[in-house]
Parts: C-alpha cells; sequence; structure tokens
C-alpha cells in the first residue's frame, strides 16, 4: 500500500513545469477563441489559421519564461498585438500577456515588465483613441489594474523567494561554522593528548632506553587510545555529511555523561583531574550538554598543551535553570618555545561562542590562587525529563 507521501500529488518543477504553464494557458485561451471555428464566419478562414498561430506562439513563449522571462514576454506581447489588430474574435490572449508580466516581475526584472506592460497599455490607448469600440476608457482602466497586480505580486514573489533562499544560506552557513567549531574540539583535543604523549615517550625512550621502556609502551597505549577516539569522533562529527540512506553513527552523542573519558584521557597524559558535581546537573538539554561536554574537552586540552599543570578541577554547579562550568588548573603558563611559530589557538574563542549561542557567557582568565581558570554559564531553559541525547 503506498504511503500518504508518495501518493499526495506532486506539482512539476522545471521545464515540466513551464511546458504545463503553457500547455495549460493554450487550452484555456483555445476554449475562449472556439467561435472562430464554430458559428457564421466574421472572416476569412486564413486570417483564422494565422490568428491561431499567433495564439500557440504567445502561449508557447512562457515555456521559456523561467530561462528568458523579457523575452518570453515580449513575444507574447507582440503576438497577442498582432492578433487583436488582425483578428474579429475577441479572444482572452490577453492572459497570456498578464501571466508573462508576473513572471518576468517575480524573476526580478522588474523594470522589464514595468517597460513591456507600458508599451501594451500605450498601444491600447491608441486604439482607443483612434475609436476602437472594443476597449473603453474604463476597460483601459481595469487592464492597468490588472498589469499593477500582477507585476506587484512578481515582484513580492520574488522578494519571498529571495528572503527564503538567505535563510537558506544562513543556515548552511551555521551548520558550516558548527561542524568547523566540532572539527576543531574534536582533533585538536585528541591530537594535543597523542602529542603529548608521543612526545614524553620519545623523551623516556632517548634518556634511558631500557629503564624508560615501560613507560613509553604504557604512553603509546595512551596514544593509540587517543587516535582511536578521535577518529570515532571524528566519524560521528562528520554523520551530518553523509549520503542519503547511509547508516547513522551508532556511538553516543557527546555529553557530561562521558567525561570519564575526558578525565582518563587527561589522566594518561599525566594530569591528574577531579570532578565536583554540586546541585541539579542533569539531565541537560541537547545542546547544553554538548557544549559543556566540548568546554570541558577544549579546557583540558588547553592545560595539556600550554599550562604545564600537574592537576585540574571541574567545577559542575547546576540549579535547574543554568548549569556552571568551571576547570581550573594548577600551571604556570605557556612554556617558551622558539620553534613555535603561527597565529594563537582559538579555543576560548570557540568556547565563549557556543556559550553565547545558548544564551550564556563565558570567562577565562588567570585564577585568583595561581594557575588558569575557564567559567562558562549555559542557561538550562529548554530542560526537560524525558530529553533523550541525539543519535
Amino acid at each position: 500500500m503506498p504511503s500518504p507521501a508518495r501518493s499526495r500529488l506532486r506539482l512539476p518543477r522545471g521545464r515540466a513545469a513551464d511546458a504545463a504553464l503553457a500547455s495549460g494557458l493554450f487550452l484555456v485561451v483555445g476554449l475562449g477563441t472556439l467561435r472562430s471555428l464554430i458559428g457564421a464566419r466574421e472572416e476569412p478562414w486564413a486570417v483564422t489559421a494565422a490568428n491561431w498561430v499567433l495564439i500557440a506562439v504567445a502561449c508557447g513563449a512562457l515555456y521559456f519564461s523561467s530561462r528568458r522571462p523579457v523575452a518570453a514576454a515580449s513575444v507574447a506581447a507582440l503576438a497577442t498585438a498582432v492578433y487583436y489588430v488582425t483578428s474579429a474574435y475577441d479572444g482572452p490572449l490577453l492572459l497570456a500577456v498578464v501571466v508573462a508580466l508576473f513572471l518576468v516581475a517575480a524573476a526580478g526584472r522588474l523594470h522589464a515588465a514595468v517597460f513591456i506592460a507600458a508599451l501594451c497599455l500605450i498601444g491600447t490607448a491608441l486604439g482607443t483613441i483612434r475609436g476602437n469600440g472594443d476597449v473603453n476608457q474604463v476597460a483601459l482602466f481595469m487592464l492597468t489594474g490588472w498589469f499593477v497586480a500582477m507585476i506587484t505580486l512578481g515582484g513580492l514573489r520574488h522578494s519571498h523567494l529571495a528572503r527564503a533562499r538567505e535563510t537558506e544560506e544562513r543556515a548552511a552557513t551555521q551548520e558550516r561554522l558548527r561542524i568547523a567549531r566540532e572539527l576543531h574540539d574534536v582533533v585538536g583535543h585528541h591530537l594535543s593528548l597523542i602529542n603529548v604523549q608521543s612526545t614524553a615517550a620519545l623523551r623516556r625512550l632517548t634518556k634511558d632506553p631500557a629503564a624508560g621502556a615501560d613507560q613509553a609502551t604504557e604512553a603509546l597505549g595512551a596514544v593509540k587510545d587517543a587516535s582511536r577516539e578521535a577518529l570515532r569522533e571524528l566519524r560521528a562529527t562528520l554523520g551530518v555529511l553523509r549520503e542519503a540512506g547511509e547508516a547513522a553513527p551508532t556511538a553516543p552523542a557527546p555529553g557530561l555523561g562521558r567525561l570519564g573519558e575526558l578525565t582518563d584521557a587527561a589522566g594518561a597524559a599525566g594530569l591528574a583531574v577531579t570532578v565536583h558535581r554540586t546541585g541539579d546537573t542533569g539531565p541537560l538539554p541537547v545542546e547544553a550538554d554538548l557544549a559543556a561536554y566540548r568546554i570541558v574537552q577544549e579546557s583540558l586540552t588547553n592545560v595539556a598543551r600550554h599550562a604545564r599543570a600537574t592537576r585540574a578541577d571541574i567545577h559542575l554547579d547546576g540549579d535547574g535553570g543554568r548549569l556552571t562550568v568551571t576547570v581550573t588548573d594548577d600551571g604556570r603558563g605557556p612554556a617558551a618555545d622558539p620553534a613555535r611559530t603561527g597565529p594563537p589557538g582559538s579555543g576560548i574563542t570557540g568556547m565563549r561562542e557556543r556559550a553565547r549561542a545558548l544564551g550564556g557567557d563565558l570567562t577565562a582568565g588567570p585564577a585568583p590562587g595561581g594557575g588558569f581558570s575557564v567559567r562558562a554559564t549555559l542557561p538550562l531553559a529548554r530542560t526537560t525529563a524525558t530529553e533523550e541525547p541525539r543519535r
């Protein structure tokens, strides 16, 4: 049995929509002009045949309206003008001009639409002045209203589509920034641990190959674990870019529930980490849970890379309405490294952006008793007891 989504009628798009528009308009105009083929003759058959060709040209021009809106409208207006001058039968071919003007304005060519409409009105007015009994002043006024209405509606549609495209582009930009921030946190954290552990292993093996073998083996094991975890999180982060039909990542989303993994990895790098929890720290909204995890992760990364610290303390304080995350260390600041070049990292900036994206804030600087402190406040306005982590 077909699903409701499949059984729902789908409107044609692209050239199929252009063909449907031209064909539908030809059908409507043709039905309104059938009296030229039946009943008493008011003109020769040759003239009638030529006028039906003009009808086909005016309606068929709209097939090209999505690619050449101004040219299509010009052809439709010219064919319509010749038709009304030569035909003895007054049909609804003017609909082709009305629709063409709407499409020109909807394509953003407002000045061209006004110019074509003005030419049509001037030509019709000249015919009225010369004694054309088919179009009087009232009909000319109504025709002007139709043209103005169609051009206005077309301009509004163009503005609406432009805003929709701008919204989509803004959303795509925000998603790219989010992915970039995730990649920075994931890759930066684990590569920093790999760098610390591999450097320590190399130093121990260089100083005393025999005595440092066991310690080097332990450090290399930590490198292996960190690289495996980095690859897993990298796949999960890039999962939003997977093709349709591919399996979604099955690993749990990063959150404070995986805080133990961060502390274990930091401990393997020689940093003693203690977690202190006070108040109500769960369950958290998915966005706040991820932000808190990434802030702790980036803070520990900075400690491992720059602080020359031996211990770090993580304080999680929740009051049901907000969560305060504080990471402090006993480091002495970055060690001088003349071989290091390039601009400073963007870790603190990225953490601050995460906090502000949720309506919170983040401060970072020297701690009163020495070392460095990162303090983030994250609102929990959307906390629900049944909210589950995204997969």
